[in-house]
């Protein structure tokens, strides 16, 4: 293990993430609100922690394989998570106590979205721009993760996405380099956050508001700087728009990254798990709608339908951006759509869940199963598109899926023996455990 490399990394990671400091420290000068203060501390004590953890291993460059990949990926989510909680205990407004300004860092930056703030309203500009861009930064690293550096760790199936493996990426040929994949993910990454940005923005948002909204809406994160979320702005263009670039950013990246090459708009429809990441969410609109229209929730057809098509992609995609209390919609509809944050985004998207593209291979799985009970000789293999999968991946697919159920029971259990209600213990256990965050209130 080369653990002076590694520290290396880390030490540099954390001196680029001190610079980060300086944007909300900027917005901070522009509204005047009194919080810049805290990112000046949190620069230099972030930049003294990286130097500190770079400097004496500057010249460590040694070759890394993927045991070092573990423990990097795991770093990185926890010693950033970490340092992050520096502007929340530094800040005078909001005064959060140590535990609650990990809590709030960590769901940031993972992209959750879960918080322990109220009064959104009236807390800094600066503090609400940075934990919008706390999750914005999440979803780019999530980005790089999923499609660049898990598939080479091959970690719960998704060596699926390997240049050499079967799947999208293969036919899109991103380049093999984990830095040069990087940039041109980024660069989809930060031209559609100007492209939502500016939407909302022509749409009726301030400037504020739709820079901080289109960070959390491309990272799928749901943080918003108003407590009612996007009900605050009370426009269904607004929320037609939000949605749009949901689905969008729950899409595999490298479909984007397809369409950015000059292939046609035929490269997602011929995508498996695109075509079934559509579906769930088509379904899962008409049976909202159907529902809400028979039970005159609301006033119009129209708004029946933007409040339904808006709720289910923000839940269905884990984002959990709300307009409406959906704990008050009508029979079975509030744990249907708890339940779709199971399923999630497209593996190689900011989207949460166990990803669409590992509940297809499950439901082959189980396909070829129930065929082997009626034809026990056979010899079927699971295909996606045209190709064959090797075993190692659906090995994998089922390893991945046992560790998160196992996970999930645990947790809820825990949660239900501190004196929570069962079904509190369950929507907490689903918001958390796929970074769901606030759908349900939490």
């Amino acid at each position: 293990m080369h653990f002076r490399a590694i520290t290396r990394i880390v030490g540099l990671l954390v001196i680029l993430f001190s610079g980060t400091m300086i944007i909300p420290g900027l917005v901070a000068l522009i509204y005047r609100d009194g919080a810049g203060r805290a990112f000046t501390q949190t620069f230099f004590v972030a930049l003294a922690i990286g130097s500190m953890l770079w400097w004496p291993n500057r010249k460590e460059k040694g070759e890394l394989k993927s045991r070092e990949g573990f423990l990097i990926v795991v770093l990185f989510w926890t010693v950033l998570g970490s340092v992050g909680a520096l502007p929340f205990i530094f800040s005078e407004s909001p005064n959060l106590t140590i535990t609650d300004a990990f809590f709030e860092s960590f769901s940031g930056l993972t992209t959750t979205g879960a918080t322990t703030l109220v009064g959104l309203d009236s807390l800094p500009h600066a503090i609400l721009f940075y934990r919008q861009m706390l999750q914005w930064f999440g979803g780019m690293g999530i980005i790089v993760l999923a499609v660049a550096i898990l598939p080479i760790l091959g970690v719960g199936g998704m060596q699926l996405y390997r240049a050499e493996m079967p799947g999208p990426l293969k036919d899109n040929k991103m380049r093999p380099r984990i830095a040069e994949t990087a940039k041109t993910l980024w660069l989809i990454y930060v031209l559609l956050t100007v492209a939502c940005a500016l939407a909302l923005w022509f749409a009726g948002m301030d400037a504020f508001d739709a820079i901080g909204h289109s960070f959390a809406t491309i990272a799928i994160g749901g943080f918003s700087t108003h407590d009612a979320s996007i009900g605050y702005f009370d426009s269904p263009t607004i929320n037609t728009i939000i949605a749009i670039f949901l689905l969008i950013s729950g899409c595999n990246y490298g479909l984007h990254f397809s369409l950015l090459s000059g292939r046609s708009l035929k490269v997602y429809w011929r995508d498996p798990e695109f075509r079934m990441f559509i579906g769930v969410q088509f379904t899962l609109v008409i049976i909202c709608t159907l529902v809400l229209w028979f039970h005159n929730v609301y006033s119009s057809a129209l708004m029946t339908i933007n409040q339904a098509f808006f709720q289910v992609v923000s839940m269905a995609t884990t984002a959990g951006f709300t307009t409406d209390s959906i704990a008050r919609w009508p029979l079975f509809l509030p744990v249907l759509l708890l339940c779709s944050a199971f399923i999630g985004g497209c593996a190689g998207s900011t989207g949460g869940g166990l990803k669409v593209i590992r509940i297809l291979l499950l439901f082959k799985q189980g396909n070829r199963e129930l065929k082997r009970l009626v034809h026990p000789n056979a010899v079927y293999s699971i295909k996606l598109g045209n190709r064959a999968l090797p075993e190692r991946i659906l090995e994998a697919v089922w390893g991945f899926f046992s560790a998160y159920a196992l996970v999930f029971i645990v947790s809820m259990l825990a949660i239900i023996a501190t004196g929570v209600d069962d079904f509190s213990a369950f929507a907490s256990v689903v918001a958390t455990l796929n970074n769901l965050g606030p759908g349900l209130g939490v």
